[in-house]
C-alpha cells in the first residue's frame, strides 16, 4: 500500500536558497516543455514524448540554462514529464481538458521533485545531493520502500512529502457495524449513532484578521520589501485557516472510520452547489469534498467498505421511522417532523439514519446473493459503490 507523509522542514538560509533555485528550475523546465511541444506540434504535427523533451532540454541546458546544474537533475526532468502529461490530457478529446497554462513566478505553487535514488533519511533529517543534510520536524511515520519525495513551499514554510510503499495490504476494521454519515454546513458531519462533529468555520472566525492583512497588502507599493512582508503575513494567516480546517476533518474522519466496518455517505454535487452565491462562501469554508476524500482513502487503509448514496436520494426528506417522504423541506428547517407518524428529531440525524438503513439493506442483499466469502460479498473499500435510490435496485 502506497502512503504519503508530509513533514515540515526547517532549512537554514543556504538550504532555503537551494529550494528556491530548484523550484525555479522546475518552473522554467515546465514552461520550456510547453513551448517546445506546441512549437513541434504546430510546425510538424508531432506530439513529442516526455523522453524527447527531456533529451532536447539536456542538449541545450549547458548553453541556455547553465544554472540548472546547481540543483538536482530531477527538478527539471519531472517538470518536463508533468508538462507532457498535461499536454496529453489536453490532446485527448475524450477528457475535454483545457490547454495547460504557463507557470508564472510568484503565482504558481513552488515545488520540485526528488527521486528516491537521491534521497537518504536518517532520523529527523534527509540528504539530497548538492544540498546536504536538512532538518525535518519529525521522523518518517511509515516503514517501507521510499518511492519519491516532493519539496514544496506554502506561506514561506517548506514541507517535504515522502511517498512510501509500506509493502502491506489494507487492514481489518476495528469495530463491526454500519454507520450513516450526513455531511453538512451547520455541522461538519452527523453520524447515525448521534455523534456530531462541529464545523470549525475557520474562515469566518478569521475573516476580520484576513481583511485587515489584505488591506495592509493593498496599501503597500507592489514589489517593495514591505509589500513582500505583508504578503507573507497574509499567506501565513490563510495557511493557519487551512490547518484548522484540515485538523478538524482529519480527527472526524479518523473517528468515523475507527467506529464501524461499513460507511454510507451522500453523493454531493459540490461544484454545482458552489454556483449558489448565497452558499458558496460557507460551502467553501466547510470543504466537503476534502472531507469525503479523506473518508475514502482512510477507509481503504483500514478495510472499511464505503457506500455512496445516489445524488437524488431524499435522505433529509424521508422519515427514518415510517419511510414517508416530504415533498418540500427548506434548508431553514433544522428539525424534521414527520406528518405521518409524528417523529421529531434533528434533520441531520434523520438523514444519517436513512443512510444507515440504505447501507444495511444493500449489505443484506449481497449476503443473500452469496457473491463472496466476506461478510459483505465484496472486497472492502475496493471502490466507492453508488447506491440507487429506487428500492431494491442497486448498482
Amino acid at each position: 500500500m502506497i502512503k504519503s507523509h508530509k513533514i515540515r522542514l526547517y532549512p537554514n538560509n543556504k538550504q532555503a536558497t537551494y529550494f528556491k533555485k530548484a523550484c525555479g528550475v522546475a518552473r522554467v523546465a515546465y514552461n520550456w516543455a510547453l513551448t517546445e511541444s506546441r512549437r513541434l506540434y504546430e510546425k510538424d504535427g508531432i506530439q513529442a514524448s516526455g523522453y524527447d523533451l527531456s533529451k532536447g532540454l539536456n542538449a541545450i541546458k549547458g548553453e541556455e540554462f547553465p544554472w540548472m546544474y546547481e540543483v538536482t537533475k530531477w527538478a527539471a526532468q519531472k517538470a518536463i514529464y508533468d508538462a507532457h502529461d498535461a499536454l496529453k490530457k489536453w490532446w485527448n478529446p475524450k477528457l475535454k481538458n483545457k490547454a495547460p497554462r504557463f507557470k508564472k513566478k510568484g503565482k504558481a505553487k513552488d515545488s520540485f521533485y526528488v527521486n528516491a535514488n537521491q534521497l537518504r533519511l536518517e532520523g529527523g533529517r534527509f540528504f539530497v545531493p548538492k544540498l546536504g543534510w536538512a532538518r525535518m520536524a519529525q521522523e518518517l511515520r511509515f516503514v517501507g520502500k521510499i518511492l519519491s519525495a516532493t519539496i514544496s513551499r506554502t506561506a514561506d514554510k517548506w514541507f517535504i512529502s515522502i511517498m512510501v510503499d509500506t509493502l502491506t495490504e489494507s487492514g481489518e476494521p476495528e469495530v463491526q457495524g454500519v454507520l450513516g454519515v450526513d455531511v453538512g454546513i451547520k455541522s461538519l458531519a452527523v453520524t447515525s449513532d448521534g455523534e456530531v462533529f462541529e464545523n470549525p468555520r475557520a474562515f469566518r472566525g478569521n475573516k476580520r484578521k484576513l481583511r485587515k492583512l489584505d488591506k495592509s497588502v493593498s496599501r503597500k507599493q507592489k514589489g517593495s520589501s514591505n509589500w513582500k512582508k505583508a504578503v507573507a503575513k497574509l499567506a501565513g494567516q490563510h495557511h493557519k485557516v487551512s490547518c484548522v480546517r484540515k485538523d478538524v476533518q482529519h480527527k472526524a474522519t479518523t473517528a468515523i472510520i475507527k467506529s464501524c466496518s461499513t460507511v454510507c455517505v451522500e453523493t454531493l454535487n459540490v461544484q454545482g452547489m458552489m454556483k449558489n452565491p448565497k452558499l458558496a462562501k460557507v460551502l467553501s469554508d466547510a470543504a466537503m469534498s476534502e472531507f469525503l476524500r479523506q473518508l475514502e482513502y482512510k477507509a481503504r487503509w483500514c478495510g472499511v467498505a464505503v457506500f455512496q448514496a445516489d445524488m437524488f436520494y431524499p435522505s433529509s426528506k424521508t422519515c427514518s421511522n415510517c419511510g414517508a417522504v416530504k415533498r418540500v423541506l427548506s434548508l431553514g428547517k433544522r428539525t424534521y417532523k414527520c406528518d405521518q407518524c409524528g417523529l421529531t428529531l434533528d434533520r441531520d440525524l434523520n438523514a444519517a439514519l436513512n443512510l444507515k438503513q440504505l447501507a444495511v439493506g444493500y449489505t443484506e442483499s449481497l449476503n443473500a446473493c452469496g457473491d463472496g466469502s466476506s461478510g459483505l460479498g465484496i472486497a472492502p473499500c475496493a471502490k466507492l459503490l453508488s447506491v440507487n435510490q429506487e428500492g431494491g435496485n442497486y448498482v
